[in-house]
């Protein structure tokens, strides 16, 4: 299992085992680089076993907090202070922590253990139940790498994917006998077998009164204020941090603050690819101009076309799960790129969740009742549930509108005041993690490249969930965020129109793009697997650029890339 994952943690690995549990762990060296921080971690004194991915940036200030209750350290790691912090203050010692992480840690007396992930989800915890045991692994392939695993189709993840830009909420994934543990989740195992997960973390989408006198510019203040502290936690590491600079607002004012606190000879990065036609493959211009405002040491990665082709298929095997989004292959190649020159790199993801600033929100704002859920569904899923019954195989539908349904059920939920509150709670802690988030794991940890994502500090989401809609609305979204970078960051590049990131070569399905689809969907395979109605896929296959979801995605590629990561696992 843990050789699977060699790539995230190409520096090492470890396995312990005892009494009928056993940790394994592939290891990334970026805090505490001597054998003192290798993993699993044993404490003997406290009788702990640690498996942990990702950072505790506040754990130097634990560590001190431990030490002065008494507790001895044998290294200089986040992990031991995972352990102590266990120990010290039970299940709940999450709540102390600021960072990213997955994380097991096992009694050595009692044999009770404890699986937590972090607040936003951004590292990933896949489980699986074989033979009356519990696995759990950072990827889905470590789980199947064990054998013994159910990988017939999930039919209500199926649903979700084709509804939702290939979000499958947890617990679900796409096959049946895996799932993963939700964001600010934990799982205790007690030594009777019995389990329990308790959510640790949901923050209010709401009006608090203390906030009253606040008006647009305090908020902007308070954003950047929050955000300059994310930006500098997410610098805690032992060896340098750079910042993937893509030309917008968000990667721009990380760059800007990070130079405001002394940072200097920051290591930057930028990718472009070739343009196809009228279709322009860069943001160079925007990255090239913050650049230059901040001195930074700064790297363009240039693409060419030949590179596309063999990238499509290396994305796709490094997926957990099967993503539609044409970034997988983006961030895979710069990945590749990015690991030649540093391990830790911080990233703009979640700004626009966080902050309002896709179209999806304004409409939701004047949404009321039941019309919140309309809007909702109109303006971001890609089926409604009765093209289903053209799409899918009779053996793998499911009756109702799942999909839909677990939208109303969460906008039902208390805590959020009005429709866009409920919205932006929704994104982020489903749509987020299972998205973007985890898109950016997989494709740089895949070359051994530790992502930070400073727009899901969990202190900067609290604030956010605060701020009235119409503040987050103004200027054209991200309204806060906007004050908050003027003056700081080029206007330039606060006043561009909203970019994405470009894979020309993708957006349409031609040359050897569409013979890979098509290969896929002929195959024996695919006809074998039955997912489909035939039709269905031939008339995809007819006019493979013909048929778009309401947000322009390609329905051709969707069921392409599925099959396409079935084949890539051997299923």
């Amino acid at each position: 299992m843990t050789e699977t994952m060699a790539a995230r943690g190409p520096d090492g690995g470890g396995v312990w085992a005892q009494d009928g549990a056993g940790l394994g762990h592939r290891r990334l060296r970026i805090i505490d680089l001597s054998p003192a921080g290798a993993q699993p971690l044993v404490d003997p004194q406290l009788g702990l076993a640690v498996v942990f991915n990702g950072c505790v940036y506040n754990y130097r200030e634990l560590r001190d907090e431990l030490a002065a209750d008494g507790y001895a350290f044998f290294s200089a790691s986040d992990t031991e202070v995972l352990a102590k912090a266990y120990h010290r203050w039970g299940d709940r010692f999450v709540d102390r922590l600021k960072g990213m992480f997955a994380f097991c840690i096992v009694e050595r007396d009692s044999g009770r253990a404890l699986l937590g992930r972090d607040r936003l989800g951004v590292k990933p915890l896949y489980y699986a139940e074989v033979d009356g045991a519990l696995r759990f692994a950072s990827t889905l392939p470590a789980l199947l790498a064990a054998g013994g695993v159910d990988t017939s189709i999930d039919p209500v993840a199926l649903h979700h994917y084709l509804s939702w830009h290939a979000v499958v909420p947890a617990p679900h994934t796409i096959l049946r006998g895996v799932r993963k543990l939700a964001p600010a989740t934990l799982m205790a195992i007690e030594p009777d077998g019995s389990r329990r997960e308790t959510r640790y973390w949901d923050p209010p989408y709401g009006r608090d009164p203390r906030d009253a006198g606040m008006d647009a510019a305090d908020w902007g203040e308070a954003v950047g204020e929050a955000l300059a502290t994310a930006v500098r936690r997410r610098m805690v590491a032992d060896v340098p941090v750079g910042v993937l600079l893509s030309g917008g607002l968000d990667s721009s004012l990380i760059v800007a603050l990070l130079a405001r606190q002394g940072q200097t000879g920051l290591k930057t990065f930028s990718i472009g690819f070739e343009a196809v036609g009228d279709r322009e493959g860069d943001e160079f211009r925007y990255s090239d101009v913050v650049a230059r405002a901040f001195g930074t040491d700064h790297t363009r990665i240039e693409i060419a076309a030949d590179r596309m082709v063999p990238a499509v298929p290396a994305a796709i095997a490094a997926m957990s799960e099967p993503m539609v989004s044409h970034d997988a292959v983006a961030f895979h190649l710069l990945s590749e790129e990015v690991s030649r020159h540093l391990k830790v790199v911080q990233s703009g993801q979640g700004a626009d969740e966080v902050f309002a600033g896709y179209h999806w929100y304004p409409p939701l704002a004047e949404a009321a009742g039941d019309g919140a859920v309309d809007a909702y569904e109109e303006a971001f899923f890609d089926r409604r549930h009765a093209e289903m019954a053209e799409s899918v195989a009779a053996a793998h539908r499911v009756a109702g509108p799942v999909s839909r349904d677990f939208v109303a059920e969460h906008f039902a939920r208390p805590g959020a005041d009005t429709p866009l509150d409920r919205a932006l709670r929704l994104d982020q802690q489903v749509m987020l993690p299972d998205d973007p988030v985890k898109r950016v794991d997989n494709m740089t940890m895949a070359w051994g490249l530790e992502a930070r994502t400073p727009f899901l500090d969990h202190d900067l989401v609290e604030l956010a969930a605060r701020i009235p809609p119409a503040v987050k609305l103004e200027a054209g979204g991200k309204g806060p965020l906007k004050r908050a970078a003027r003056g700081v960051v080029p206007d330039e590049v606060i006043d561009r129109p909203k970019g994405y990131f470009p894979v020309p070569a993708l957006v349409q399905l031609e040359g050897p793009f569409l013979e890979l689809v098509r290969d896929a969907m002929t195959s024996k395979t695919a006809r074998s697997r039955g997912l489909w109605e035939p039709g269905y896929v031939d008339r995809l296959l007819a006019e493979p650029n013909g048929h778009l979801t309401p947000s322009g995605a390609n329905k051709l590629w969707q069921l392409g890339l599925l099959e396409l990561w079935l084949q890539a696992r051997g299923l």
